[in-house]
């Protein structure tokens, strides 16, 4: 039954946002056993992503109510399902992998589990994350990038997303975390992602962050962006979430990254271009530039592989020569966000061939 009941897992937590795909190791089974045992699997396979009452899902499962809540709360503590009150009564639902499972093991992420995730990572979960990154996550241009003459103001737009949010949480990088276990320190600033409404709810029920105002977070992203961290958020029209990532850290990033053609993959309206007579090819934008987007040509400037780049916009914050300006895409080119999270998933879904 054990090796049954976490491939059956696995499977069902493929079909979540950007999915959890088996491998020819074998990893992710283990990451599934060290996460779940096998009656917490068997009671998640049970959920739906609808969240209910332990009564409604006890009275399904037909167990014990007190055995499901106890259960049920356990699972909770362990971050391996969504939970939230609703008029005064804790709710549970299924959770995707990615956003959800590996965030939650914020505060219980260890050196094995880190391991275990960046090898699955280098196997196979990298691809699944570029299939459905254009789905997932929406790349912003850093503020100093973007002139007032463009159409599409996307600092501004981060901005004004964070000031008409009710609940602004922010937590520290699961992706930091993860890496630096795995692989050494980073020294990028830390407690950069922002969770808002009923994930910010969330990470504020299981002490995973801190409430911030509008304003603090506006600092926050300024802040991150002068680091050189990529801001991205969920790709809808109203988000549930903001992150500021790091190249060398962030999960889609470094899956992006692998692929030959990123731009095509990731949800962004900006192009960069260089101003060939400014250009002193001092290669300084190379290290800013988290896809490996830019080389010299043949008369030692700096070229945009426009394949490559996602639009960013840290290579022209960076450079000491005033020569790479970042350009709205034609409107013919141009992607509209999906109305709301319904509607972003089966975006997602779409891209990753599901329906």
């Amino acid at each position: 039954m054990s090796q049954n009941i976490y491939r059956n897992l696995q499977v069902r937590l493929d079909q979540y946002s950007i999915g959890f795909p088996a491998t020819q190791s074998g990893i992710e089974l283990k990451i599934l056993r060290k996460l779940f045992n096998e009656e917490d699997a068997t009671l998640f396979m049970a959920l739906d992503l609808e969240l209910e009452s332990p009564d409604e899902i006890a009275s399904r499962v037909g167990r014990d109510l007190g055995q499901v809540q106890k259960h049920l709360q356990s699972m909770d503590d362990r971050g391996l399902l969504f939970s939230l009150k609703v008029d005064g009564v804790r709710k549970y639902g299924a959770t995707p992998f990615i956003h959800g499972i590996f965030e939650f093991q914020l505060d219980r992420m260890d050196a094995e589990l880190a391991r275990l995730i960046e090898s699955y990572f280098e196997e196979a979960y990298y691809a699944s994350m570029g299939k459905g990154a254009a789905a997932f996550v929406r790349t912003v241009p850093v503020q100093q990038s973007l002139e007032t003459t463009h159409s599409v103001a996307a600092y501004e737009d981060a901005v004004r997303i964070l000031k008409n949010k009710n609940l602004i949480v922010v937590a520290e990088c699961i992706c930091q975390k993860q890496n630096n276990m795995a692989n050494g320190n980073c020294d990028q600033p830390k407690n950069v992602c922002f969770l808002f409404d009923l994930m910010g709810q969330y990470y504020l029920d299981h002490n995973l962050g801190s409430h911030v105002d509008a304003d603090e977070a506006v600092k926050i992203l300024a802040q991150a962006q002068k680091a050189g961290l990529v801001t991205q958020f969920a790709t809808s029209e109203d988000p549930g979430a903001m992150c500021n990532c790091c190249g060398n850290c962030c999960g889609v990033l470094r899956s992006l990254k692998t692929l030959a053609k990123p731009a095509e993959n990731v949800f962004s309206n900006h192009f960069a271009g260089v101003d060939l007579d400014l250009c002193t090819g001092c290669e300084t934008c190379f290290q800013w530039c988290p896809m490996s987007a830019i080389a010299l040509n043949e008369d030692d400037r700096a070229e945009i592989n426009l394949d490559r780049c996602i639009g960013c916009g840290l290579c022209v914050i960076n450079c000491p020569e005033e020569a790479i300006n970042l350009n709205v895409k034609p409107k013919n080119e141009q992607r509209k966000l999906p109305a709301n999270n319904n509607e972003r998933m089966e975006f997602m879904a779409r891209l990753r061939n599901l329906i």
